[in-house]
């Protein structure tokens, strides 16, 4: 026997409510009609779209999808109780989100591996170049294939043209150098909302950037350690090295009479890349970042050779007195480019040692131990 036309109307409504407003909406639909439609069962014929269930079997299946995924977003996320659900965050899927705070509001990208399940994963939170964005810098980086091949989520936060005419990261202004205020909050900020609303180890988080984004990453590691336990600086500069644009543009060009040296005692591991033929950010600049290391450090190097078409390097491995260790690696006759990364993305270098890969490695291999 069919189900009478105004049954049938309720419920091809409240199936477009789950397409279009969600699974809560779409539930309360068929509790109205299922409470207005046990009446009489007239046969009826009805008009009804493509994606419509037909029959009482496809009823069914529909019916049972609505409540799965009514009952997965009332849960709440994990290590955040009674918080809202995230839109579109499957494990496996890349997906956009806002943060705001007293600072102002940024937009981010975030990838959840497929692997995600209930074991905490590690976080990398990735601050791209100027004139770039957040999906750019995930395709030239891959960063996303290594998440799958590893097992870590990835948080690419947007910097707004608005707050930068070039979306460059503001490194270099005193007011966005300092912790819990300007940029350095926002960014904390996203880590943070991540790391509340996902399974995330809280002594495996990691911040990484190129260029502007990569002198992000090092005011980042600097002013919040007890929240990163590593960081990546790729063509980046010094936190502290400049104060406003005019000494930016000097230590890009690598002068040193314009630097405030910010060095003290290094307390996290970082692993920085710089190409030595780079004319936007100079080579100095490396040295610069992992200058906190020179007193009693004892500091090996390592020459490659190219091979295979690949880019030599040189790759020196430091220990500070205090026995934290830093990597820098010195790619020979590379520009302002991601080494070994993809065309895909802006601002790569596919003939480079992988920087994506030597940074995964070097993170994983730096828990926060204190």
């Amino acid at each position: 026997m069919k189900m009478n036309e105004d049954f049938l109307k309720s419920m091809t409504d409240a199936f477009e409510l789950l397409r279009t407003k969600g699974p809560q909406e779409a539930t309360a639909a068929v509790q109205r009609a299922l409470a207005g439609g046990k009446a009489n069962e007239a046969r009826a014929d009805h008009v009804r779209t493509s994606n419509t269930p037909s029959n009482a079997s496809e009823w069914a299946q529909a019916w049972s999808q609505m409540q799965t995924q009514a009952q997965t977003q009332a849960r709440p996320a994990p290590h955040a109780p009674g918080a809202p659900a995230f839109d579109a965050d499957s494990p496996g899927t890349f997906s956009t989100h806002t943060f705001s705070n007293a600072a102002g509001q940024r937009q981010y990208k975030l990838y959840v591996p497929a692997v995600y399940n209930s074991e905490p994963l590690p976080l990398i939170v990735m601050l791209h170049g100027c004139t770039q964005n957040a999906d750019d810098f995930a395709a030239g980086t891959r960063m996303n294939e290594m998440a799958e091949r590893h097992g870590f989520i990835v948080v690419y936060p947007n910097q707004a043209q608005a707050a930068n005419h070039s979306k460059c990261w503001n490194w270099f202004k005193p007011a966005d150098q300092l912790r819990d205020q300007g940029e350095p909050s926002l960014i904390a900020g996203i880590t943070r909302e991540v790391m509340g609303r996902y399974r995330v180890d809280p002594a495996r988080v990691y911040v990484a950037g190129l260029s502007a984004g990569g002198a992000m990453a090092d005011i980042m590691l600097k002013t919040s350690p007890d929240l990163y336990a590593a960081a990546g600086v790729h063509s980046g500069l010094a936190y502290g090295c400049a104060k406003d644009l005019p000494s930016a543009l000097g230590a890009m060009k690598g002068g040193k009479a314009q630097r405030k040296r910010a060095h003290g005692t290094p307390q996290r591991p970082l692993i920085v890349f710089h190409g030595d033929a780079d004319t936007t950010v100079h080579p100095s600049n490396a040295a610069e970042i992992v200058a906190a290391f020179d007193a009693g450090t004892t500091t090996v190097s390592e020459q490659s050779g190219a091979a295979s078409g690949r880019r030599a390097y040189t790759r020196q491995r430091h220990v500070a007195a205090n026995g934290v260790e830093a990597e820098s690696w010195s790619i020979h006759g590379a520009g302002h480019a991601w080494a070994g990364g993809s065309q895909r993305g802006s601002y790569t270098d596919p003939s480079g040692p992988d920087a994506a890969a030597e940074m995964v490695r070097f993170f994983l291999a730096h828990p926060r131990t204190h």
